[in-house]
């Protein structure tokens, strides 16, 4: 939409990011993201299993210390080394190298699977996101910039795959690492672990009161740079227009708003959590270093003699309790590393199942356009492509396409405020060729918007061939029409493909014949492959009059019942434009042709001109009349040419 659009403003002046029906439920994001993990459930039951194994053979591993320490090292420095003590010690030693190796293998075994898990999962979150991102209606992208819409798949999928692959899988190894640590330290002293479950309790407290805080800025985060992307993306399309215009000054101060936004967002939340890290060192230190003094003087005790066992320990045990010790705090610290990064990747999370939720278009329409002949006077369905359309009713009665579009009392709001189309009414006669003109904003694009069904109508009703536009299929509709943009926009791929866009089975000769109907051929034939030739990034290597010339090859190629011009020769020399108007004479032949335009030489041959102004029709007519009319139309093509 060029003239008509609800686009909101990018750069600082939309700074409130996308009207997404956002969930704050982190508890149901999370939940919401495991259900994918159903078609893994197997692939997970073996990673689960691994990673116990995992954290198993870790603390099996440590717990040989003590077996070593007291049954082989102790007694060798007492009595000396003998050979069943040295074959004791070096079995020990290998089992203990054994376990950890075993271990080893099941970290590598459960990293692959996750890897390939993750990879799946973010397939299937990508594709759904596509999926529902193609079910949206046309407001939706009017409203959002596309920038915005890109950091979703870039930047939260990123987070989220990050979560998936690591994240979440050294969390769960971690905590049972924790599990079994802490029974093996209650096994070995109860005394000691009384001191490790205070400093647990306090590091809990830490990580939660660091993590709310760490986390209200994450989202943040997110939020700011996909508005950051936004700006950038426009700009950098749009770099010829700030060069032009001398703006660069302007937006490099704009977007150093924008840049000053998410510098603060993300210096907020890699504060909250560059500084987690630190704090829980420090407590794991504090914790080690108390454990280490009062495990000592236990030792004391217990080659002293006469204490009770629940305060003494063996010099194998007090290192084998530190060692878990280390072990009990690293798994800690490792989750309140995971946390910050789960909390970023359900940020992003919640963006993208906000995106996935976003309400689809709605289609209630049961009326089809379907291919017919007519066979003994009787109008017949049939599977190939003809010259004829029908309507097939859901009662399965056909009534011929003829292209008789009309207006009955129609008002329309983009916003539900302000009307642009107020109460208006006309008709498009099979075959006839109705113009458009007024300035901008009077809503003539709006018009071919709302017979599209981009947008569908407040009040009165809009007919095609006496079915209300609203019980024709959306897709089967938007078949029977083909539109030329102003705005046009050409694919990665050949011209050829570009060109067969409007038709997928077009053969070759069709394509050649649309172009030629558009005047493109000449040009195409001079490009370095001709049709083959490969158009990359919307088309930068042709100019924008060539660009539109192959946008009406894609509507002729179409072949459709009605036919919508929006400023389609615009970009087109006036020589050009004159050879084009005998091809399209002969394209529109027979069929509902809708022209909007700006040159009011274009339109002199309509069958009806419409004026608007504010959203209103002031005066209709073919040129003749309007002109002998001396009104609105006459001062426009008298005293202004081309409208402003």
């Amino acid at each position: 939409m060029a003239k008509e659009n609800t686009r909101e403003m990018r750069g600082p002046a939309a700074r409130g990011g996308m009207k997404f029906a956002k969930p704050e439920n982190t508890k149901g994001t999370f939940l919401r993201l495991i259900t994918y993990f159903k078609r893994y459930a197997l692939i997970l039951v073996i990673v689960a299993v691994c990673i116990i194994i995992a954290a198993e053979a870790s603390v099996y591993g440590t717990a040989q210390l003590k077996t070593i320490i007291d049954d082989y090292l102790t007694p060798m420095v007492k009595t000396g080394a003998t050979a069943e003590l040295w074959n004791g010690f070096t079995l020990a030693v290998v089992k203990m190298a054994a376990v950890y190796l075993f271990g080893a293998v099941c970290v590598y075994i459960h990293s692959r699977l996750m890897l390939n898990v993750s990879t799946g999962v973010m397939f299937d979150i990508r594709k759904d996101m596509f999926t529902a991102m193609e079910k949206l209606p046309i407001r939706f992208f009017d409203s959002h910039t596309h920038g915005e819409i890109m950091s979703r798949y870039t930047n939260d999928t990123d987070s989220m795959r990050e979560m998936l692959g690591q994240s979440i899988p050294n969390m769960i190894n971690s905590l049972f690492r924790i599990v079994s640590v802490f029974v093996m330290m209650i096994i070995l002293s109860p005394a000691l672990t009384l001191i490790t479950v205070v400093m647990l309790v306090l590091m809990i407290l830490v990580v939660k009161s660091l993590g709310k805080r760490s986390g209200a800025y994450y989202k943040k985060r997110q939020k700011a740079l996909g508005i950051a992307n936004g700006y950038i993306e426009e700009m950098t399309e749009g770099q010829k227009v700030v060069k032009v215009f001398c703006r660069e000054a302007r937006i490099d101060s704009d977007f150093a708003k924008l840049n000053d936004d998410l510098r603060r967002a993300e210096a907020g939340a890699n504060t909250w959590a560059s500084i987690l890290m630190p704090i829980m060192g420090n407590l794991s230190y504090i914790q080690y270093a108390i454990t280490a003094l009062l495990g000592t003087l236990m030792a004391v005790a217990a080659a002293a003699g006469g204490y009770p066992a629940l305060l003494t320990l063996t010099i194998g045990e007090l290192i084998t309790f530190l060692q878990y010790t280390r072990n009990f705090a690293q798994p800690i610290t490792m989750i309140s590393q995971q946390f910050n990064s789960i909390l970023s990747a359900l940020a992003g999370a919640e963006r993208i199942f906000a995106l996935i939720d976003e309400p689809a278009e709605i289609d209630e329409g049961t009326v089809k356009l379907v291919n017919a002949r007519v066979e003994n006077g009787v109008l017949t369905e049939c599977a190939d492509r003809t010259d004829i359309w029908a309507w097939r009713a859901a009662d399965g009665t056909l009534t011929q396409v003829q292209g008789d579009v009309r207006f009955h009392n129609v008002t329309f709001s983009y916003d539900g405020k302000k009307v642009v189309l107020d109460d208006i009414s006309l008709y498009a006669k099979p075959g006839q060729k109705i113009a458009f003109v007024g300035s901008t904003g009077a809503g003539k694009t709006t018009i071919t918007n709302l017979i599209n069904r981009f947008y569908d109508i407040d009040e009165g009703e809009i007919t095609y061939d006496g079915f209300n536009i609203r019980d024709i299929r959306k897709d089967d509709l938007r078949r029977s029409l083909a539109m030329v943009l102003q705005d046009t926009h050409l694919f990665t791929g050949t011209v050829r493909d570009n060109i067969r866009y409007g038709r997928k089975d077009a053969t070759d000769e069709e394509i050649i014949r649309a172009a030629k109907l558009a005047n493109a051929h000449a040009f195409i034939m001079h490009l370095p492959q001709g049709y083959d030739t490969m158009i990359v990034d919307d088309g930068e290597n042709l100019s924008q009059g060539q660009r539109q010339l192959l946008a009406i090859a894609r509507a002729a190629v179409a072949d459709p019942p009605v036919l919508i011009l929006d400023e389609a020769t615009s970009s087109i020399d006036t020589r050009t434009e004159s050879l084009i108007e005998r091809g399209m004479d002969e394209l529109m032949n027979g069929r509902t042709v809708f022209v909007i335009a700006h040159r009011l030489s274009t339109v002199r041959n309509s069958n009806a001109i419409m004026v608007l102004e504010k959203g209103k029709i002031i005066e209709r007519g073919d040129h003749k009349e309007l002109i002998a009319a001396r009104g609105r139309y006459y001062s426009l093509y008298t005293g202004a040419f081309e409208l402003s």
